[in-house]
């Protein structure tokens, strides 16, 4: 059976990705140190991912198992090895931890040292073209993450522990591909292996190769407008709506989005974002005004009983320089078009004081040592008496009053 690896048995992991995986006829191993999932994977060896809408629906996952990666780094090596694909679905900031592991992996699997035991599929009964004891066989690396180019951030963070060898080895074994995903997965109810998931969703991959089959995947030569169209639209009112509905004492997101107030102000929010992506990408403004539409009908699904305070934690990352509200922001203001409901909604972001959020409480912590404007330059990189800080800090100021 053809192999996948994934790192990160969370949600989205089995919800999305693996499901997708084991639906095209691969075993999946996922990699992550959850004990208490990873033995429920091994025992059971299936899960369901269930529709979060009015009619019942589900799907069940088969051929699935797990490795925990800090007691068994052999078990996660020997699988790369086997792996016609390795994908990610952690979190950008934990890149850089599973790097060195995927390396090991890769440092083995060009070495042409591949792995068969009673726990792998033996290299006889892979599905490939090519002999494996060569290590000829390809290896495509997808890291699955809502971060412009993560996948190349995985590379680089992968290559500084590669060794020469390896390095000058990799062409036409180990191809990195960025990707673009998009599936709201909410925080499940329990311990079950069960993942209720919205019935949407969207996978972008970006190569010019001609690379295995894995349904539901989206082949794209060029994945800025894909990329950006997504983490600028669906991103950007996810977070807007939760920041709100938290200032507003909401509970849901669902339950924001019925106050006609904030559904017109993240509407406005994202008709701002919508101009930079029609300017930027050529989009036809007629179409992503009807795509801004689909997106804030996915936020009223009340099935997914989603949190606002899920949606809008670890908002240092949100409000990062390159992520959904700073950045569209920038982008706008340098193409000359507006911005102000974006500097209100990065207001929203720096009122979330939430305290079971350490990202929250850190950001409070700024504030109370140096004002919004020390967050607004030392986490978002914008220069304090810039147009577009000196326009968040006047939004902040009236909101917090």
């Amino acid at each position: 059976m053809k192999q996948a690896i994934h790192f990160g048995a969370g949600n989205i992991g089995r919800g999305f990705i693996g499901a997708l995986f084991s639906e095209s006829g691969y075993h999946v191993s996922f990699v992550d140190v959850a004990e208490q999932v990873i033995d429920g994977l091994n025992a059971q060896g299936q899960y369901r991912v269930n529709m979060a809408q009015e009619t019942e629906e589900s799907v069940l996952v088969e051929n699935v198992s797990g490795i925990n990666n800090m007691k068994d780094e052999e078990a996660v090596i020997a699988k790369i090895q086997q792996a016609t694909y390795l994908t990610t679905a952690i979190g950008p900031n934990i890149l850089p931890r599973i790097a060195p592991l995927i390396a090991k992996g890769i440092e083995a699997r060009v070495k042409g040292n591949f792995a068969t035991g009673p726990d792998l599929v033996p290299a006889s009964d892979l599905d490939v073209a090519t002999d494996m004891s060569a290590g000829s066989e390809k290896l495509y690396i997808i890291a699955c993450e809502n971060q412009i180019g993560a996948t190349d951030i995985l590379k680089g963070h992968i290559l500084s522990h590669l060794s020469d060898e390896a390095k000058a080895d990799l062409a036409g074994k180990v191809y990195f591909f960025n990707s673009a995903v998009d599936r709201i997965v909410p925080i499940q109810e329990g311990h079950s292996l069960d993942v209720l998931v919205e019935p949407y969703y969207e996978w972008v991959v970006e190569t010019t190769e001609d690379i295995p089959h894995v349904t539901g995947m989206t082949i794209v030569e060029d994945l800025a407008p894909f990329i950006e169209r997504k983490l600028f639209t669906v991103n950007t009112g996810h977070a807007v709506i939760a920041y709100y509905g938290y200032l507003a004492g909401k509970t849901t997101i669902d339950e924001t989005l019925a106050d006609p107030e904030i559904e017109q102000e993240v509407r406005e929010t994202l008709k701002e974002t919508g101009a930079y992506l029609v300017k930027q990408y050529g989009l036809d403004e007629d179409e992503h005004l009807d795509y801004i539409d689909k997106n804030i009908e996915r936020f009223k699904n009340s099935y997914l009983n989603d949190g606002v305070t899920r949606v809008g934690r670890a908002p240092i990352r949100k409000l990062g320089p390159e992520d959904r509200l700073v950045r569209p922001a920038v982008q706008a203001q340098k193409a000359g078009l507006a911005y102000s409901h974006l500097a209100k909604a990065i207001a929203a972001a720096l009122l979330f004081d939430y305290a079971e959020d350490e990202e929250a409480v850190k950001i409070q912590e700024m504030i109370a040592q140096g004002g919004p404007e020390r967050v607004l330059t030392e986490v978002s990189g914008l220069e304090a008496d810039s147009e577009l800080a000196k326009e968040v800090v006047r939004q902040y100021e009236a909101m917090k009053k």
